[in-house]
Order: C-alpha cells, then sequence, then structure tokens
C-alpha cells in the first residue's frame, strides 16, 4: 500500500469521540491519562471511554493498584505490599485481572495488551532467568483472564552490562523461551531507544525472525524509532546530527520493504516535547538520558503547541499505510504531567489523545 496515494472516504464523526477507522481502531495506554498511584484505575477508563476510544493497554502497575485495594477491602489492617508472600500477592493479582475485565466490559472497552515485562532477556543470573520465566507464566494467566486476545508487551532491556549479555543468538533463545511459555498468548517485541543492547527497529525486527514463533511479534512505536536514529534532546537542534532526516528516511523505506504487517501486534503513536537540553531529567546518574526524556516529556501527535517536534507523521505513515497494518493503533506516552494529581488530569489527557487521533486518523487517509 502506498504512502502517497488515496483519499478520505469515510464519514466525519460526532467531534467528542475519535474516528472509527476501517483499518485502524483507536487505544491508549492506561499510564497515559494518570499515574496509577495517584489517578484511580475506574476515573481512567471512563474518561477514556467517554473520549470514544476502544481499546487499553493495561499498564500493570494499575492492576497492582486494583489489587492491592481488594487485598484492602479482605483485610482489617491494611498490609505492607513488600511483606505479602508470592502466593497471596497472586492470588490478588488475579482477582484484580477479573474485576478489571469486568469494569471494561462495562465501558465496552477492549483490552488490548498488558505491559510493560520489562528487562527478561539476556539476564545473566541464572536463577533470576528463572524467576522472570515463573512470572511470565503468571502474567499469561492475567492476559488470559483479561480477553482472548490480550498481548503481553516485552519492551527491550535497558538492565546495565554487568547484568545482561548482548549475545544475539542468547537473546532469541531467551525470547523463544517466552514465546514457548505464554503459548498461545502472543508476546509482542519492542526495541527502546534506549535499551542496552537492542535499542533499533531493525534489531527486533531480525529477533522476532529468528524466534520464528506464531505468537511471538513487534511492536513498532513511534517515539522509539524517532529516539533511536532521529533525536537527542540534549542537542541544541533536538535532531541527532545534520544527517537526521536522510537517516530516518532510510530506516522507514527499510521498514516499509521488510516488516510483515502479520507480525506487527501493535502501532504505538507519541511525539516528544523539544526540552532544555541541560533539564534535569536528562541528566541523572546511571540512568540513559533517552530513558528520562522519555518518561517525562512523550506527547500526543500533532501537540506542537507543548513542544512536540519528532517526525511523527512520517514514521506513523510508514509503520501503519506503508506496511499495509491494520488493527490496533495505541496512544502511549509517559509524562510528567500524569503525575499531577487534579481529579481532572485523566480526562484532560484523554481528550488531548483524541484530539490528536482525529487529526492522525485524518492525515493517514490522505495517503491511503
Amino acid at each position: 500500500m502506498s504512502l502517497f496515494n488515496g483519499q478520505a472516504t469515510l464519514p466525519s464523526p460526532p467531534p467528542s469521540e475519535p474516528e472509527t477507522h476501517t483499518f485502524f481502531r483507536p487505544a491508549i495506554a492506561t499510564i497515559s491519562v494518570g499515574a496509577p498511584d495517584i489517578h484511580p484505575l475506574k476515573t481512567k477508563l471512563d474518561a477514556i471511554s467517554k473520549n470514544g476510544f476502544s481499546g487499553i493497554e493495561l499498564f500493570y502497575d494499575d492492576l497492582l493498584q486494583v489489587a492491592r485495594q481488594l487485598q484492602d477491602q479482605d483485610s482489617e489492617t491494611p498490609g505492607d505490599p513488600s511483606q505479602q508472600d508470592i502466593d497471596t500477592t497472586e492470588e490478588y493479582d488475579i482477582k484484580a485481572a477479573f474485576e478489571i475485565k469486568r469494569m471494561c466490559d462495562q465501558r465496552d472497552l477492549h483490552i488490548v495488551s498488558l505491559q510493560p515485562f520489562r528487562n527478561y532477556e539476556g539476564l545473566l543470573c541464572k536463577s533470576e532467568h528463572a524467576r522472570r520465566i515463573q512470572e511470565l507464566q503468571h502474567w499469561t494467566k492475567l492476559a488470559t483472564i483479561l480477553g482472548n486476545d490480550v498481548f503481553i508487551l516485552i519492551p527491550s532491556s535497558f538492565l546495565g552490562k554487568s547484568q545482561t549479555v548482548g549475545d544475539r543468538e542468547r537473546l532469541v533463545e531467551d525470547l523463544t523461551l517466552a514465546a514457548d511459555t505464554a503459548h498461545p498468548v502472543r508476546l509482542a517485541y519492542e526495541a527502546l531507544a534506549w535499551g542496552t543492547h537492542v535499542n533499533q527497529w531493525e534489531e527486533s525486527w531480525d529477533i522476532v525472525q529468528r524466534v520464528d514463533r506464531k505468537n511471538f511479534g513487534i511492536c513498532l512505536d513511534t517515539f522509539n524509532i524517532a529516539a533511536g536514529v532521529w533525536a537527542n534532546p540534549t542537542t541544541v537542534s533536538g535532531r541527532s546530527s545534520e544527517q537526521a532526516d536522510q537517516n530516518l528516511e532510510r530506516s522507514l523505506q527499510r521498514l516499509m520493504h521488510d516488516v510483515d504487517p502479520d507480525r506487527v501486534f501493535c502501532i504505538q503513536l507519541a511525539d516528544g516535547e523539544r526540552v532544555d537540553p541541560s533539564a534535569a531529567f536528562l541528566h541523572i546518574p546511571d540512568q540513559p538520558t533517552l530513558l528520562g526524556w522519555s518518561r517525562n516529556s512523550r506527547l500526543f501527535p500533532f501537540e506542537e503547541d507543548r513542544g512536540g517536534y519528532l517526525p511523527v507523521l512520517e514514521i506513523a505513515r510508514a509503520v501503519t499505510n506503508g506496511i499495509g497494518f491494520s488493527g490496533w493503533v495505541s496512544m502511549e506516552i509517559f509524562s510528567r504531567t500524569t503525575r499531577d494529581d487534579r481529579p481532572i488530569v485523566p480526562s484532560e489527557h484523554a481528550a488531548r489523545a483524541a484530539r490528536s487521533w482525529d487529526r492522525m486518523i485524518k492525515s493517514l487517509e490522505k495517503t491511503m
């Protein structure tokens, strides 16, 4: 499917809801409308539903908050979660999964994914690797409860090199084991721009092909693609080099040529804020610069008025129309703004995301 021809054919929707698209279904990550420890999941689901989204990516910390609430209700004295035994913690996780599924069903929301299953592949410690496999088995149970087609998102590890190995064969071996452990639940592997050993979409796609399991695919994220090849928040220009545009164009051409859309389980959309290169969160000791930027300064697409400057539309065209993708497209931002404790924050963020979605769909339709 070409990026550069075609026209919009769908009628305009009510202005209060994201536009329904023949090929793309609108979702949003629960972390993107409020912090789990500040904004209750019920409040966030209400905001998401009222703003017309039909799917969510469930952040595991939101599930944990529901689990702790359920346990507190069953206990005369709320306990310290750090002192709970593993069996009890897993029991309340499972209860929380059923409760979240019920809440989503009431709001006609589809649970797209459970995420993120962080820092798994390449672990040097054998006992820690075995523990993580047990944890993945637990997540698989949760995903099965949450829905028939929920996938688990595995971002590339950003643990230090003293804790992980970057040998490609070892990474493939670990992720093959993960796919077999989770089967038939799907796993989506995502290259984080600050990943220790895997930080480009090309590397994650190579691993997906080598794992070669039907339930193991890729997640493509506009922020991570841009941050990996085009952006550098510590420079005055915000770009990685004078060749940033050319480097990105070549990368997107490879993506459109090489990636099988059937192996793409989700598309995530986010822009990045142009920030002061001396911002403290970019210079935290022992933390990757791009991680600090990502956690504090993502924006929804088309929020240039808030400082957005990444070539999100160009990347979005490539990862959707360019490869012939159809399915869930999720708004996924992490931002310091979600930690604002005002009760209206979830509604504000969900409304921002809905406006962003409408503009994105209209822009993508022009190139179909």
